[in-house]
């Protein structure tokens, strides 16, 4: 499931950023907020996500595997959820 793969990674991502001693809290806090968040985001998708929305948060899954500093790792606590939220917001009926 897709959910799935995304909470891993990102779970991977606060692994590495809890490496930063002094970002501890900070990396707890976000990971406790944006997994909530994750999920919230998946569940209220009513439709059946398409290739598109699947491909965009794979890539980005596939970009977090890649990442080795714990520094860059906080980052992307951010900016994942960003992602997904992109990519699977419902669709707008064209006017």
């Amino acid at each position: 499931m897709l959910l799935d793969r995304a909470l891993a990674a990102y779970r991977s991502l606060a692994d590495l950023g809890e490496q930063v001693e002094d970002e501890w809290q900070y990396v707890s806090d976000l990971v406790d907020a944006w997994s909530a968040e994750l999920r919230d985001i998946v569940a209220a998708r009513s439709s059946a996500l398409d290739a598109d929305a699947v491909d965009a948060v794979e890539l980005a899954i596939d970009e977090i595997g890649r990442i080795e500093d714990p520094h860059r790792a906080i980052d992307w606590l951010s900016t994942f959820p960003q992602i997904i939220r992109l990519a699977l917001a419902p669709m707008e009926p064209s006017a």
